[in-house]
């Protein structure tokens, strides 16, 4: 680490608050005469035909008749309508005397009021992100919400997943290297009336996705003084040794041997050299290096600019300052292949991440060079602001000869166009195989992390030809757009014939505000959505 930062504690060592599941209901749990719980939160449902107000749902009757307090009128008070997300924490008070007893004496001080809308897992997300914005700063917080009556095993799982994932999401504080001690997280969480071992799956799998989420987070939140490509390849070397995975990080010297022209033309301007970084998880039923089964190869790569100033076609001084994210498809692969590795999927995951600083200088690239690309295919250079698109050519083609996959996944926030068209929170989505475009898709749907199918416009292949090499890497043809389009029409040119996807996650990348699950800064988008792709992939 650089100066004085390097006493810090390493950002990786942070874990979200705990979540606990147990039995009974509140109208008897001895669990809220524990000193230590600080609240007790219960759901709120939009009014239905014949309703005056919102609607308490399950355990607020029980919390009712235990605190004496009609949570029905303290809702219609408040002015909430049950829409999921809303929040509001009644204070109790406490006696003026000490010869006075009110209803709720020694309980819980605070009552929190969540909407909740439909109960859809969205509306379950939404509600322990605001549950967890509540808490915050609290010991621990008991709830009802997500255990609705009638509901079956596996939609009490499921709700249960959702409202973890929500609450630990939002959970989330930055990092800091300031003197004074970082803003407190949320509480810890108990479920009540919940118990059972498909309950204590879905929130144990909900746990290890926020987690990974919490790792995107806070490596794409760290300063670039501090992360540079060494150090970013230290923390996945130290990540993964933990987690028992195979790691090889290439030096300079060995990516020139290799002949990847692209990551070692970005990475030279700067005074802190390019790595590539490989991390691999084979599951225990494959012996490694072996296939059998149905057991596929997985591979993911990630765009890893620990810094972008644009090199030589230098960027404004107001879009330089978020460049600090722009290695984050770096870490949702790297965070992806060690959940998968926590969650014990099935198949081989080998995670790619080129990494390198995108700075200018004597040695930088320019406009109009000629680079020759890892497997001998030279790209023309029109803009050297376009530098992620090099590096991830570079490793894909890479992976493609030496990886044999089986499927093929580059995730980047690589275009402008991408959020221009889709705006903050879907990520574009390209592929060449149908049913990998729908699993993805669908594994967006379910963790909430969203993608929009986009076409490969074969008619705007033309944008990426040249007159002086094998492909120009970004059109000098104004009359095409479709910039995103254009990018992942470079990238197919390098995948061979695999099944592949390309992840463009430039919008939902990063947030200007808080806003439900969703954190402001860095948003760690894209790593619970492979996860889930990871873990569903039969």
């Amino acid at each position: 680490m650089a100066g004085s930062q390097a006493g810090r504690r390493p950002t990786t060592d942070r874990t979200p608050p705990s979540v606990t599941l147990t039995g009974g209901v509140v109208a008897d749990s001895p669990l809220l005469l524990e000193p230590d719980v600080d609240a007790v939160a219960v759901p709120l449902a939009p009014a239905g035909d014949g309703d005056e107000g919102p609607q308490p749902r399950r355990g607020a009757a029980s919390t009712a008749a235990r605190y004496g307090i009609d949570l029905a009128d303290l809702a219609e008070r408040a002015g909430l309508t049950g829409a999921a997300g809303e929040q509001h924490v009644a204070q109790l008070p406490r006696p003026a005397g000490s010869g006075i007893t009110l209803p709720w004496t020694g309980l819980p001080p605070r009552i929190v009021l969540i909407g909740v809308g439909r109960s859809t897992d969205t509306d379950l997300r939404r509600a322990g992100a605001a549950l967890a914005r509540a808490s915050r700063g609290l010991r621990r917080v008991v709830t009802t919400i997500g255990d609705d009556a009638g509901q079956s095993a596996e939609q009490s799982a499921r709700a249960a997943r959702a409202l973890v994932e929500g609450y630990l999401l939002a959970a989330y504080v930055p990092p800091s290297l300031a003197a004074k001690p970082p803003a407190k997280p949320a509480a810890d969480l108990v479920l009540l009336g919940r118990d059972g071992t498909r309950v204590a799956a879905a929130v144990a799998a909900a746990r290890t996705a926020a987690a990974a989420t919490w790792l995107v987070r806070d490596l794409a939140s760290t300063p670039s003084s501090t992360k540079n490509p060494q150090w970013l390849a230290e923390q996945a070397r130290s990540l993964a040794g933990r987690s028992g995975l195979d790691v090889t990080v290439r030096t300079p010297r060995e990516l020139t041997a290799a002949g990847f022209g692209g990551i070692l033309a970005v990475g030279a301007g700067s005074a802190s050299p390019p790595r590539l970084v490989t991390v691999t998880y084979t599951p225990e039923t494959f012996a490694a290096g072996a296939r059998g089964g149905t057991g596929r190869h997985v591979v993911l790569v990630g765009k890893g600019i620990t810094y972008d100033t644009g090199g030589l076609s230098i960027k404004p001084r107001e879009a330089m300052v978020p460049m600090k994210t722009d290695m984050t498809g770096a870490a949702v692969v790297l965070a992806a292949v060690l959940a998968a590795a926590e969650a014990g999927a099935l198949h081989k995951v080998t995670a790619v991440l080129p990494l390198a600083e995108n700075h200018f200088g004597a040695a930088s690239y320019r406009p109009g060079d000629v680079l020759t690309m890892y497997g001998g295919t030279t790209v023309e250079i029109a803009n050297t602001d376009a530098e992620g698109r090099l590096v991830l050519a570079d490793a894909l083609a890479w992976a493609d000869a030496e990886l044999e996959p089986d499927v093929l996944i580059d995730v980047a926030t690589l275009t402008g166009a991408a959020t221009l068209g889709l705006g903050k929170q879907h990520a574009a989505l390209y592929g060449t195989d149908p049913a990998l475009v729908a699993a993805l898709r669908r594994a967006g749907d379910e963790s909430g992390e969203l993608a929009w199918p986009m076409p490969l416009v074969d008619e705007y292949d033309e944008a990426v030809h040249s007159t002086v090499a094998d492909l120009r890497h970004v059109p000098t043809d104004k009359k095409i757009g479709g910039g995103s389009i254009t990018a992942a029409l470079f990238l197919r040119r390098f995948v061979g014939n695999r099944a592949w996807a390309h992840l463009d996650i430039a919008g939902p990348a990063r947030s200007t505000a808080d806003k439900h699950e969703v954190t402001e800064g860095a948003t760690g988008f894209g790593a619970r959505l492979l996860l889930r792709y990871l873990t569903d992939l039969v």
